[in-house]
């Protein structure tokens, strides 16, 4: 069977990251979020020569041996500041991306990666939501911040997502669920069955036994 790609966005304190490690971890396949913007970040300050000749070696199976030499970070990792575009950076992004899913069967955490990859029939995407107060409690239990404090990130986090997001997906809504295969109430639902959903969903989309 081909390679395979589950695409997960989330609002923030939604538990969308842990559950994309958890889901990783049953499929025995790896989850991906961090680790991609900081190495689009390495390759977008080199020197237009010295990218051309990695670029090169990215086409040769590259990526996946990159990405696993970075520091995979569980925690919520808030944005509170303002969205600024990087075309340059993106693109990059989106390259590591595709190129990512041709050689593994992975999860992408965010990253615009259901738009990335919108007209590959190898991928199932996912958006995960969940009330303020349940995305609250979360965020204060594993930043140790205040209520108040929590809300703010919560705010702000959502806010810079949903630039993001508008700005590289040409007007498109990050919260639009006509943009995802699921979205999910992880709320309502807990990790366990978002989790078993989500495997059902890969079989009956892309005939994955999970």
């Amino acid at each position: 069977m081909k390679n395979y790609a589950i695409t997960i966005a989330r609002g923030f304190g939604s538990g969308g990251r842990e559950l994309s490690f958890k889901l990783a971890e049953e499929l025995g396949i790896n989850s991906y979020e961090n680790r991609i913007l900081t190495l689009a970040a390495h390759y977008s300050g080199l020197e237009e020569q010295e990218f051309v000749e990695v670029n090169e070696k990215l086409r040769g199976g590259y990526i996946g041996v990159q990405l696993h030499k970075l520091q995979a970070h569980l925690a919520p990792r808030p944005q509170v500041e303002v969205f600024t575009s990087d075309d340059r950076l993106f693109e990059i992004q989106a390259g590591i991306i595709r190129r990512l899913v041709a050689e593994e069967s992975c999860i992408i955490v965010g990253k615009c990666a259901d738009y990335v990859l919108k007209d590959y029939d190898n991928v199932l995407s996912i958006y995960i939501e969940a009330p303020r107060p349940f995305c609250r409690a979360r965020v204060m239990n594993r930043l140790g911040v205040s209520a108040e404090e929590a809300d703010h990130l919560i705010t702000t986090t959502d806010k810079y997502r949903a630039e993001y997001y508008r700005y590289y997906t040409g007007g498109n809504h990050w919260d639009n669920p006509v943009n995802y295969d699921l979205v999910l109430n992880n709320g309502r639902l807990g990790d366990e069955k978002c989790i078993s959903i989500i495997k059902n969903a890969l079989k009956v989309k892309l005939g994955v036994e999970a």
